[in-house]
Order: structure tokens, then C-alpha cells, then sequence
């Protein structure tokens, strides 16, 4: 194969490869992170803790919506990067541009569907009536634009499974610095309130999503398809939703467990509500590591099945874990006393309550990091293995821990028990994870290599 910017990681250190790979993520990950705290910093210093709350209500529905696009992404990548690890530059060409329509078709169909549901599956969630029409109104917006959103992933997931973690870098702080701007453009100048930071961040996402396309398609030669051959492959079609599906529906189940916790939280009212979606939006930063480690463990899963090379997963799971766990342990301290300094980022000095509410719900998630890292490791690891149900079972855990943990919990400890819901949800779900991948049961799973 011809070099560029894709990385084969069936040879060399795993440790290196997986770090090398990972960094771009994570700093990729931590500016996709700052669309979200910018949105929330924006909204909470100059509309209020109503707008905040209203922002933070949609985003297990927002995540909900995307599942089934991002999903498929998922397995498209999947697919291409064990064809990668094979060497089979046919079958990249072809999972590339089935991708394509199967991606379209997705994008749409869950597009129309959360702009026309977005307001029945808010009051699902018991959205208070002095928030939910700034609700809706943000989530339409999303929906509208969940083209840009899914597209920019769809490329971003094909350039990664090519080990090219780089480019979509580039196109995405690109898109967050445009954000940032046309944040402060729509609320401050504009005073468009949710919908300003909503259509900021689509028209930030579809720029990055063109500019990456263009980029696969004029500089990646495995890329490069002449348009009588960019048709879909049913084989291929049939192996992206055997893979997909599943992910997808794992990643449904995820968004239903924050969409059942959401749920409890507004039965609270709005000054939880934005004490949790401020600390939410804070654990959602310090998580980028574990979620960068485990989309790097995924392509070089994917890889080195599809060369058959068993142990380097092996080594590259022992690297992983190293990391993850040494990476928590570093966080507790720092989150456990240094947090109150982060949430006040979000809230103004004079909402003092949820300013201390905030500081709570970030101290008792804390000490579970190290299990919702291990999440990430084995949930990838099994997925670039294309052992998919197992991942879906574990998203299967997440929404029975968070729905039992949460109710009985906040019943007996008021909206205290919530945080705690979360931690022991990462726990139980860490272990269904851990124990399949002791199993070994996830050697044989792989599509291309049995085809």
C-alpha cells in the first residue's frame, strides 16, 4: 500500500502505536468537548440557569437521535479497518463507498424523526414547562442539522480506521474555534439564546464535515473512487449492519440510561438540572481520555484481527489498561478537590446552590473512574474484534443499573443517591466487559477474516 497519512498498526510497539494514535483523539475529543462547555459556559453566563438547564435536558435525546447514524459509522469503520489489517485495498474501496449511502439514508431518516418527536420525548423526561420550548427549540435545530454532525463522524471514523487520526484533527479545531465564535456572535450580539449556540455548532460541523470529505477524497489514494464505481456492495451492506446495528442499539441503550437518570434529575427542578449538566459537561472532559484510548483500541483491534495477529490485542489490551487506570487515579485528587474551582466556570457567582450541588455531583463519580475507563477499553476492544453483541449487552447494563440505581437510590437519598447511581452503573457494566474479554470468546468474531 501506498503511504500517507494512514498507520498500519499490525506491526511495531503496541503501547507506542496506541498512544501515538490516541493523543490526536484526545486532543480531537477535547475540542468537540468544548462545542458542548462553550454552549453551556455561554448560555449559563448570559441567559441563565433556565437556558443552561434547558441545553443540558436534550442531550441523552440528542445522543438518542444520533445513535443509530453514529452506530453505523461504527461498523463501517470496523469492517474497513480489519480489510486495512488484510491488505485488501478492493474491499476499502467498496466498505468507503457503501458507507456512503448507508450513512445518507440513516441521517435522514433519524433527522426527520427527532425534529417531529422532539418535544414528545422531552416531556417523556418531565422537562419542566419554564424550560421545554427552549428545549425543543434547540433539539429541532439539531435534528435539522444532524447531516453535518453525522458526516463529519462518518468520514472522521473511515480516515481513523486507515490509522489517520491526524486529519480529522485538523478539520475539527478548525470547526470549534469557528463555534466559539459564532457562540459568541448568535447569544451576545444576535441575543438568539439556545438556538444561536445550536446553530453555531451545526454550521461548525458541516464545515468540518465538507472539508474532511474533500480531503479523503483528493489526498487518500485508498479513497480515491471514480464515480461509476461509488455504488453500494451488498455483501459489504450486509456485514456494515451485522456490525452496526448492534452498535448502534448499544449506543441507544447508553443514551436511554442518561435519558432515564435525566428523567429523575428534572423531577428536581431546574437548579439541579444545571448543577447536573454543568458537572456533567466537566465529566464528560475529564472521560475524553478513556473514550480516545478506546477509539484507538478499536482501530488497532480491527487491524491486527484482520492480519490475525491475536497476542498483539492481547498486549495492546495489558497497554491500555495501564494507562486508564494510571490516568484515574491521577484524576481523583484533582477533581475531589480542585472541582468547585471548574463549576464555577459555568454558573454565576450569585447561584450559589447550584454552584455547591455542582461540587457534589462531581466528588462521588469520581471514584468509579477507573471502571467507566475499563468501559471504554474492553467496549472497543470487542467491537474492532466485531464481537458487537457483548458491547450491546453492556449497553443493555447501563440502562437497568441506571434506571434501578437511580430511583431507589434518590428515593432514600434524595437527589444525592443520583450521583452515586452513575458510579456503580460504571462498575457492573466494567465487569461484563471484563469478563467477556477473559473469555476469549471474541477471537472468532471477525467477518473478514471468516469470509
Amino acid at each position: 500500500m501506498k503511504k500517507d497519512m494512514t498507520t498500519d498498526m499490525t506491526v511495531g510497539s503496541p503501547a507506542k502505536l496506541l498512544l501515538r494514535f490516541a493523543i490526536p483523539l484526545l486532543i480531537g475529543n477535547v475540542f468537540q468537548q468544548l462545542y458542548n462547555m462553550v454552549d453551556a459556559i455561554v448560555v449559563g453566563n448570559y441567559e441563565g440557569k433556565e437556558a443552561l438547564a434547558a441545553v443540558g435536558t436534550t442531550g441523552p435525546i440528542n445522543f438518542l437521535i444520533f445513535s443509530l447514524a453514529l452506530g453505523l459509522a461504527a461498523g463501517i469503520s470496523i469492517i474497513t479497518s480489519q480489510y486495512f489489517g488484510a491488505k485488501d485495498e478492493e474491499n476499502i474501496k467498496k466498505s468507503f463507498a457503501t458507507g456512503a449511502y448507508v450513512i445518507i439514508v440513516a441521517l435522514v431518516t433519524m433527522g426527520i424523526l427527532g425534529f417531529f418527536a422532539s418535544r414528545p420525548m422531552l416531556e417523556l423526561l418531565n422537562t419542566p414547562e419554564n424550560i421545554i420550548d427552549q428545549s425543543v427549540t434547540y433539539l429541532k435545530i439539531c435534528s435539522v442539522g444532524i447531516i453535518g454532525i453525522g458526516a463529519y463522524n462518518w468520514i472522521a471514523t473511515i480516515l481513523r480506521a486507515l490509522g489517520d487520526s491526524i486529519t480529522p484533527l485538523i478539520f475539527l479545531i478548525v470547526a470549534c474555534v469557528l463555534n466559539i465564535i459564532l457562540d459568541l456572535v448568535f447569544v451576545i450580539v444576535f441575543h438568539m439564546g439556545v438556538a444561536g449556540v445550536a446553530w453555531a455548532t451545526i454550521i461548525s460541523q458541516i464545515v468540518a464535515a465538507i472539508g474532511c470529505i474533500l480531503y479523503a477524497l483528493k489526498k487518500v489514494e485508498l479513497l480515491r473512487i471514480p464515480m461509476k464505481e461509488f455504488r453500494p456492495d451488498k455483501g459489504i451492506v450486509k456485514k456494515c449492519l451485522l456490525l452496526g446495528i448492534p452498535v448502534a442499539l448499544q449506543n441507544s441503550f447508553v443514551s436511554l440510561s442518561t435519558m432515564a437518570l435525566q428523567g429523575v434529575i428534572n423531577n428536581y427542578g431546574d437548579t439541579i438540572m444545571a448543577s447536573a449538566t454543568a458537572a456533567t459537561r466537566i465529566e464528560q472532559l475529564i472521560l475524553q481520555p478513556g473514550v480516545s484510548l478506546g477509539m484507538a483500541v478499536t482501530t488497532f483491534t480491527g487491524q491486527n484481527i484482520g492480519a490475525g495477529k491475536f497476542d498483539r490485542v492481547k498486549k495492546g489490551f495489558a497497554s491500555a489498561t495501564k494507562f486508564i487506570v494510571g490516568f484515574s487515579l491521577f484524576m481523583l485528587p484533582v477533581i475531589y478537590f480542585g472541582g468547585g474551582t471548574i463549576i464555577n466556570l459555568f454558573i454565576k457567582a450569585e447561584d450559589k446552590e447550584v454552584i455547591r450541588i455542582g461540587i457534589e455531583a462531581l466528588r462521588v463519580p469520581c471514584f468509579f473512574y477507573s471502571f467507566v475507563g475499563m468501559i471504554f477499553v474492553t467496549r472497543n476492544l470487542l467491537s474492532g474484534a466485531g464481537d458487537v453483541k457483548i458491547p450491546m449487552l453492556m449497553g443493555v447494563t447501563e440502562v437497568v443499573c441506571r434506571v434501578v440505581f437511580a430511583n431507589i437510590l434518590s428515593f432514600h437519598f434524595g437527589y444525592q443517591g443520583i450521583w452515586w447511581a452513575t458510579g456503580l452503573t460504571w462498575l457492573l457494566t466494567a465487569t461484563v466487559g471484563c469478563i467477556r474479554y477473559a473469555s476469549g470468546k471474541w477471537k472468532d468474531k471477525s467477518l473478514v477474516t471468516s469470509s
